[in-house]
């Protein structure tokens, strides 16, 4: 994170360029010293994606954004808000955090929620962000999931996760069980944990090969908006 992208200056031309047009912002030059113009762009091009998917994030101040993929990658709200509906119950760990939207859902019905995210600038954009949007239940962890979970003495009364559809050696996977983390390899791990898990996965996997390498499913929700999956 960039502290100084929080300035009231910053901020301001941020919010003042959301349409304009990104190539010829960056050609114009930057107008701060200690924050760049790829930076700012960024923000811009990564806020601009949210008004309609985070409609939450985006009318909230000084909300930090990480890059465009991240938000490309992440849930929207209303499908967040859908799975938030399926839970209840005082603890929660999500191992594959991102940006942390369905965390902020899942803090509307869980007492407790801990958010484990690998990547230590995602995890501290998203702790930041959780003051901005007045979160006070949901503890941020930088780490793997499934090592946070080994080493977790605490039982709790879900595990969500979603893993990612890409494979560092294989590309763009298929099967559960290619995804990372590999899902259907750790239930055991999992379920020592806690009693319920909820996956999200892409609509491009096989939903009968997962159902077979999962084992033990009791619903499937399949979560359409538009004619866009997510």
């Amino acid at each position: 994170m960039n502290p100084i992208i929080l300035n009231k200056e910053v901020q301001g031309f941020i919010n003042s360029n959301l349409k304009s047009d990104i190539t010829k912002l960056i050609l114009k030059g930057n107008p701060f010293d200690a924050v760049t113009i790829q930076e700012i762009a960024e923000q811009i091009e990564a806020k601009k994606k949210c008004e309609k998917k985070l409609p939450t994030w985006f009318q909230t101040k000084n909300i930090y954004y990480p890059t465009r993929l991240n938000i490309e990658q992440t849930s929207s709200e209303i499908t967040a808000n859908y799975k938030a509906k399926l839970i209840s119950g005082n603890s929660l760990v999500d191992i594959t955090g991102g940006f942390g939207v369905d965390v902020y859902c899942f803090s509307q019905k869980v007492k407790h929620i801990t958010h484990v995210e690998i990547s230590q600038e995602l995890s501290e954009i998203v702790a930041y962000n959780n003051k901005q949007l007045n979160v006070k239940n949901i503890q941020t962890h930088i780490g793997d999931g499934l090592e946070y979970l080994k080493e977790s003495s605490e039982k709790f009364d879900w595990i969500y996760t979603d893993p990612s559809r890409r494979n560092d050696t294989k590309g763009k996977v298929f099967l559960l069980e290619d995804c990372l983390p590999n899902i259907p390899e750790n239930l055991d791990l999992m379920f020592d944990k806690s009693t319920n898990i909820l996956i999200k996965i892409s609509p491009f996997l096989d939903i009968t090969s997962a159902i077979k390498e999962l084992k033990f499913v009791k619903e499937i929700h399949v979560v359409e908006i538009g004619r866009a999956h997510v």
